[in-house]
């Protein structure tokens, strides 16, 4: 099994992940988009006994939506960086892809979800210019 590092913008808080990944999706809902200020988050979900903490852990600030069923997101107090966080029920934890340092993950994003809610301003990629 490969693990994988991650870790915060200012370099806090870093964590490893055993793969393989359960899902790696790409999340259009409304709160996705809210909370990581994109068109939608790119999220790694694995077995919440896959995620270790390697320093930092008590810089990670949680934010449960009071009035959601499941939602919530976790962010390095010192950069704002969005790390990972287990899901409310314990069982799985949900990493932002962007916060992984090890390339290349072995994997990518292997569906979209919340699709029909996504941004109407959202042009999927394939066709725009690129620049370096």
């Amino acid at each position: 099994m490969a693990a994988f590092r991650g870790s915060c913008l200012c370099g806090e808080v870093a964590f490893e992940v055993e793969g393989p990944f359960d899902r790696f999706l790409n999340c259009h809902c409304a709160r996705c988009r809210k909370a990581t200020g994109t068109a939608h988050s790119c999220e790694v979900i694995v077995e919440a006994q896959a995620l270790r903490w390697l320093r930092g852990q008590a810089s990670v600030v949680r934010f449960d939506l009071p009035n959601a069923r499941s939602f919530a997101t976790a962010f390095c107090k010192t950069c704002g960086s969005p790390m990972p966080h287990l899901t409310r029920s314990g069982r799985e934890a949900i990493i932002h892809a962007g916060a992984f340092d090890d390339e290349p993950l072995g994997a990518t994003p292997d569906r979209h979800v919340h699709w029909a809610s996504r941004a109407e301003w959202y042009v999927h990629g394939d066709g725009l210019p690129m620049e370096d």
